[in-house]
């Protein structure tokens, strides 16, 4: 099932209507910009009410964290041999396996692991070909392309777009 969120636009509205309706957006606008410079402030106010606590909290966990972390490391092999994780009265740590990414080896860089896929596993090298819109946009004036973009299957379109601009209340 398709559903489609098209709106109807209203014909023969008239100008008293029109105005009447420009003065309703203004006004909403106008208590919208109000209703978020009130909650920017009350948030402000938080932030700087709790900042200090929040920093002091975030030294204290960055610390228990670097202990517990060289606990873990010197004595991994003990605490870790059949298990990846240890359970505390207040928690868990442990060693968890990270995404699986591609590193060159020492002495080696990207351009020479390029050179080696293109011989040894060319289906494991990228060649993206793709129309360089940007460059077609820019250029859509020169005498070389614009005769050939319709020929191509291509043509510039901009939309007309709709809006207000309120006058901001002072």
């Amino acid at each position: 099932m398709i559903t489609r969120n098209a709106r109807r636009i209203k014909t023969g509205i008239t100008s008293a209507r029109f105005e009447e309706a420009i003065a309703r957006y203004a006004a909403a606008e106008d208590r919208e910009t109000e209703i978020n410079k009130n909650i920017e402030q009350e948030v402000n106010e938080l932030l700087e009410k709790y900042n200090d606590e929040l920093m002091i909290l975030a030294q204290t966990k960055t610390t228990a964290f670097e202990i517990a972390q060289s606990y873990c490391l010197d004595n991994k092999e003990t605490l870790f041999d059949k298990r990846r994780s240890i359970g505390t009265m207040h928690g868990i740590a442990g060693f968890r396996l990270g995404t699986p990414r591609l590193k060159t080896a020492k002495g080696s860089d990207w351009k020479a692991v390029l050179k080696a896929l293109k011989q040894q596993l060319p289906d494991y090298v990228r060649i993206t070909e793709e129309p360089a819109k940007d460059m077609l946009l820019a250029d859509r004036h020169k005498e070389t392309v614009a005769p050939l973009l319709i020929q191509i299957g291509v043509q510039v379109v901009q939309d007309e777009l709709f809006y207000i601009e309120s006058r901001k209340a002072a």
